[in-house]
């Protein structure tokens, strides 16, 4: 069993494809659009065969978002090597991303760094 995508909805469609497209290798169809609902989407996918669906529609509610709340926190790419998550993080941060966390080692033995992405939605960048 594999998962076949991972799915989250987001505002700005389009700055939010343009952000997975430009920093990490993304690669888009064409946006999706249900007249009848006002559902909009993109499939987003990665060199891996890795999917994520970003999606809109008018009634979507938008909560505060902390990093400590219940439920999906956070998505993880691994991008090879502690350098390329050093180069990375400062690309994202000179594009006004907030770093959060790291570069570092964990506790647990991982080398990453964690940055909010569009509309604070919390990435995490392992070697």
């Amino acid at each position: 069993m594999k998962v076949e995508h991972i799915a989250m909805y987001v505002n700005d469609l389009d700055a939010t494809k343009d952000f997975f497209v430009t920093f990490f290798g993304a690669a888009s169809n064409a946006k999706y659009h249900n007249p009848k609902t006002g559902l909009e989407t993109y499939f987003l996918s990665f060199e891996d065969g890795a999917r994520l669906e970003i999606m809109k529609r008018p009634e979507m509610d938008s909560p505060e978002k902390t990093v400590t709340r219940t439920g999906f926190i956070h998505i993880a790419f691994s991008v090879g090597s502690k350098e390329k998550v050093d180069t990375l993080t400062r690309q994202l941060s000179q594009a006004g991303y907030e770093t959060i966390s790291g570069p570092r080692t964990t506790g647990d033995g991982y080398y990453e760094s964690c940055i909010l992405g569009p509309e604070g939605n919390q990435i995490e960048i392992t070697e």
